[in-house]
């Protein structure tokens, strides 16, 4: 992270050079300068620490307007040192995060690295990953698109499937699963799903804001007792989803369990449940595999997009999970050419569940 004193100090020099510039402009035209303090309103007679203590109470927003106050507050809001102090202080904060968002920064734990050349334009990358930016981008529909959508939804269409898995959904204390059976007032359950997967199950249909029909297939590891037993015990489980290498010790996948094929080449999606506690003392290398496993085109899932829900038990005071912007790092997010999408949740609460199942009706050809 960034001190703030490194950030005062770029911001300083901005000012100096500003009004230096400013005097020999002045003493050129008619040989008097006026001295090196700012004029005009109160906001630029404050010394340098007191304006950027202000401007970090302000919004991104907020920030590109007082930009376009004058060239003064241009110069000193298009800081790089400024948005990268920005970014490394709320990355750690976002919900959520997507392939069309995600920072292209470094990141070890939740700290930007190698950017001591400020080659990035931290202004233009914050504005563009910013989840208080992002719905200024939104696609909106045109006219023809929205008649098109008019008489798609005159054509009768099987409800969207989607199969959620993951070590998420098994090590937790609180079952993210059953607290989404039991919250109808979150997601009420449809009743019988308008199609099976031979051999997996039919899954569990819910209504979106009572409107829309989908259906979750749950694809455990392994039976009850055996998912259980590993959680109490802090025991790492090899998933039936997937096949291993043999006589070897390592959890890291080699491809799908061929009885699994099926269900990929049927689903609309998928949502990956990953354990966002602190607690957690495993690395990523095993989730990661397990998306890209998933995923493999020679299964069929080519364009399916993921959701990544980033989940823990509860959200409490002393409880702290690990950030979103981290997670996509580690999972190495950036790098599948499906679509996807990484938001927070809690098992206890539900919160962002609904936010993250928008954007995967939406993305598997859904209209909301």
């Amino acid at each position: 992270m960034l001190s703030r004193s490194i950030v005062v100090q770029s911001l300083r020099s901005i000012r100096d050079r500003f009004f230096d510039t400013r005097r020999q402009r002045n003493e050129q035209s008619d040989g008097q300068g006026p001295d090196n303090d700012v004029t005009g309103p109160s906001l630029d007679n404050l010394p340098v620490d007191m304006q950027f203590l202000i401007m970090t109470f302000l919004s991104p927003q907020d920030l590109c307007r007082l930009g376009g106050t004058s060239t003064y507050w241009r110069s000193m809001v298009r800081d790089p040192v400024l948005w990268k102090y920005f970014l490394l202080r709320d990355m750690p904060l976002w919900q959520s995060v997507d392939h069309l968002s995600v920072p292209q920064v470094k990141l070890t734990g939740s700290a930007v690295l190698d950017d001591s050349e400020m080659q990035l334009d931290y202004m233009a990358e914050y504005l563009r990953v910013c989840p208080a930016c992002r719905n200024q981008w939104r696609h909106q529909p045109r006219v023809f698109e929205s008649v098109t959508s008019f008489f798609q939804s005159l054509v009768p269409v099987s409800e969207p499937q989607f199969a959620m898995f993951g070590p998420g959904l098994e090590q937790l204390e609180i079952s993210l699963m059953n607290t989404i059976m039991c919250s109808s007032h979150v997601l009420p359950v449809a009743g019988p799903p308008q199609r099976q997967i031979d051999g997996i199950g039919s899954g569990i249909s819910f209504k979106y804001k009572d409107q829309h029909r989908f259906n979750i297939a749950t694809l455990y590891s392994t039976n009850r007792s055996a998912r259980e037993r590993a959680r109490l015990e802090h025991l790492s489980l090899r998933s039936k989803l997937f096949v291993y290498e043999e006589d070897s010790e390592s959890n890291i996948p080699l491809s799908i369990n061929p009885m699994f094929n099926q269900v990929c080449q049927a689903v609309n999606g998928f949502i990956f449940v990953v354990n966002a506690e602190t607690e957690r003392d495993r690395g990523w290398e095993e989730e990661s595999a397990q998306i890209r496993v998933i995923l493999d085109p020679a299964v069929g899932a080519v364009s399916c997009p993921i959701l990544v829900l980033s989940c823990v038990s509860r959200e409490t005071a002393d409880r702290h999970r690990i950030p979103c912007v981290t997670i996509a790092h580690q999972l190495q997010l950036s790098s599948l050419t499906n679509p996807w999408m990484l938001q927070d949740t809690a098992a206890e609460t539900l919160t962002g569940l609904l936010d993250g199942l928008d954007w995967l009706l939406r993305h598997s050809g859904v209209k909301l």
